[in-house]
């Protein structure tokens, strides 16, 4: 994506250039079409087509075998599928880029992460180091004053 601007952590929304009108409209019309209102609208016209033109209430305008109706539903669908296919493309672009979105701020969260291991690595080492130091000179002041393992004197020999 060419079209997007660098990734700052401080603003995780999507860099994406504004939506063309075609592209609104796309949004717009897919969000009807695919709504349970637009689903039961449609299928209570269709019931009513049929029943109009099954009944003789009002002269038919489409007889038996629904040719008109056909057509329309035809056209309906001819339109309708590449808006829709419009409109899942362009949200499909929007969730590959938050997707990698995502993966740049795991990329960067691991290598904070990978430092700070490495600063507690260090600061481990320094303190076994200098616990280490300690331990030996306390045992060169044991050694130098002739105190035992036990921190006491040892007994003189002739006692």
């Amino acid at each position: 994506m060419s079209d997007t601007k660098p990734f700052s952590v401080l603003d995780r929304t999507p860099h994406l250039q504004p939506r063309s009108l075609g592209e609104h409209a796309a949004d717009g019309i897919a969000g009807i079409v695919g709504s349970w209102r637009f689903i039961i609208g449609q299928s209570a016209a269709l019931v009513l087509w049929l029943i109009l033109n099954s009944v003789a209430w009002v002269q038919h305008w489409d007889p038996y075998p629904f040719i008109l109706l056909n057509l329309a539903l035809s056209f309906q669908a001819a339109f309708t599928a590449p808006i829709i296919m419009m409109a899942q493309n362009r949200q499909a672009d929007i969730d590959r880029h938050k997707a990698q979105l995502d993966y740049d701020v795991n990329c960067r969260a691991e290598t904070d992460i990978t430092a700070l291991h490495q600063k507690i690595d260090l600061m481990r080492e320094q303190d076994i180091a200098r616990l280490i130091g300690l331990l030996e000179l306390l045992t060169r002041e044991r050694m130098g004053r002739g105190e035992n393992a036990d921190g006491e004197a040892p007994e003189a020999p002739g006692t």
